[in-house]
């Protein structure tokens, strides 16, 4: 009889897994579609800060793909500051935005924890800034994270990786790099 017992709550739990599968399969399938279109317009927002330049869009993904942020991100660091976003700007360029832009800081956090665009637009006046104080594309990278230059040296090896992966081996070629400009 209790053969019998087990066998049946296992008949049981065997019927009732699919069920319990289906149930899971819809809300999956829903964050799917949600983070399809987040993806999309995220793709949007740094398709319109790259203004048609390939090497700027690829440079932006690098950076989005290595930092992956989401809109309302604000990651607590050990410093005390916050990655904040998309592409985890980091708190400290809050005043220097605001000052920029003339607006108060609250409203630059707000933006860049819960605007993809203006988040991706901070991402690239800081890479863009970091490359006209630099003059050097790999340097201006590492600046974008940190000013240590160990930290650097490792982001840097970390985003090219992420362009690899997302482009191809021939992210790097000079050829590749000038047809797509």
């Amino acid at each position: 009889m209790e053969v019998v017992m087990i066998v049946n709550r296992t008949v049981h739990v065997l019927v009732a897994l699919p069920s319990l599968f289906l149930a899971s399969v819809a809300p999956a399938q829903a964050a799917s579609s949600q983070m399809t279109a987040y993806e999309a317009q995220l793709g949007q927002c740094i398709r319109e800060a790259a203004a048609g330049r390939t090497w700027l869009e690829r440079t932006l993904w690098g950076l989005r793909d290595q930092e992956a942020g989401w809109i309302g991100a604000e990651v607590l660091n050990t410093n005390g500051s916050h990655d904040l976003g998309p592409l985890q700007i980091n708190s400290s360029w809050v005043p220097k935005l605001a000052a920029l832009i003339g607006r108060p800081a609250s409203d630059i956090r707000f933006w860049l924890v819960n605007d993809p665009c203006f988040n991706v637009q901070a991402a690239r006046w800081i890479f863009l800034s970091g490359l006209s104080v630099t003059g050097d594309y790999w340097k201006a990278v590492g600046v974008y994270h940190s000013p240590t230059a160990w930290r650097q040296r490792r982001y840097v090896l970390s985003v090219s990786r992420h362009l690899e992966r997302r482009f191809g081996a021939r992210v790097f070629s000079a050829a590749s790099t000038a047809a797509q400009r």
